[in-house]
């Protein structure tokens, strides 16, 4: 089993950048697709970016398309979120997950991840 511990959260003002790690536990890290997914009090987790096994592919959702970035590097079992022109309302808890998923549509659903990090905490003030 793949196991996900993430780091970078924090508290930041407005405008400014974040980017989150995602240590996996194994070299089998690189047979996954990975995602992002982030949850605030009283909403459903959702979808943020994912990329796929090589990398050669990403999706975003597009209310945050264009302010962060999702990348890995296989060789060191590490996957990336950078986050640029935060707002207040990007507040939340951030997820990295893995999936075995070959389809766009399972990729960026939460329901086609089978392993999650522990999450970490991304607060924006105005």
């Amino acid at each position: 089993q793949v196991q996900l511990l993430q780091s970078g959260g924090g508290l930041v003002q407005a405008g400014d950048s974040l980017r989150l790690s995602c240590a996996a536990s194994d070299s089998t890290f690189s047979n996954y697709a990975m995602g992002w997914f982030r949850q605030a009090p009283g909403k459903e987790r959702e979808f943020i970016a994912a990329i796929t096994w090589s990398a050669s592919n990403t999706y975003y959702t597009n209310s945050l398309k264009g302010r962060f970035t999702i990348s890995r590097d296989n060789a060191k079992n590490m996957l990336f979120l950078q986050m640029n022109s935060l707002k207040p309302e990007d507040t939340a808890v951030y997820f990295c997950a893995a999936s075995r998923a070959t389809t766009v549509a399972t990729m960026t659903d939460r329901r086609g991840y089978e392993y999650w990090g522990q999450g970490t905490q991304v607060t924006v003030s105005s």
